[in-house]
């Protein structure tokens, strides 16, 4: 597990044509392999997915997106207990590694990427506040997590959240 804090410049970086160079890559590599990636998300309500389907041809190499919003759809569609997210909150490192392994499991895919925080405005709390996403990437059988606070309006930080989970994708399938 991994903590970070994107500058407001970092994040400005991520640009829809960094996201679009970012996603081209993505497909080469899981073309190439063979693979197929899910998406399980939280806080972005479908977004990844979306920005992956914009992508001309990504019936080949993205499998399905699950939209687990509410705790009993992270249960009922990825099989994340019930009793983890009542024990460490929905927005969490273990939930987070529930989401991804369950993307797998329940999918095609070979490579799930699964994010889960509090965009925004409300729900936030002084362990959790606004802004705080954690993020799962199931690569090569082993599943990474990391948390990142993201500053600004609920836009912002889902805007934040896909770009940023998308470029660590990337990263974890050419290390």
């Amino acid at each position: 597990m991994t903590v970070t804090s994107l500058s407001k410049s970092e994040l400005q970086a991520f640009d829809t044509e960094a996201l679009e160079a970012n996603l081209t890559q993505i497909s080469l590599i899981l073309m190439q392999h063979g693979h197929r990636l899910a998406t399980a998300e939280s806080c972005t309500g479908g977004m990844i997915a979306a920005a992956c389907t914009d992508i001309a041809g990504s019936s080949q190499w993205f499998d399905r997106g699950f939209v687990s919003y509410s705790n009993a759809a992270k249960t009922d569609m990825l099989g994340v207990p019930a009793a983890l997210i009542e024990q460490h909150g929905a927005v969490s490192e273990e939930v987070v590694r529930a989401m991804a392994d369950g993307a797998i499991t329940h999918s095609q895919a070979h490579i799930s990427l699964a994010v889960t925080g509090v965009a925004g405005p409300t729900g936030g709390s002084a362990a959790k506040p606004v802004g705080t996403v954690w993020f799962g990437w199931c690569v090569g059988g082993q599943t990474h997590t990391e948390m990142q606070h993201f500053a600004g309006d609920r836009a912002t930080v889902r805007a934040a959240t896909v770009r940023y989970a998308l470029q660590r994708l990337l990263g974890w399938l050419t290390a």
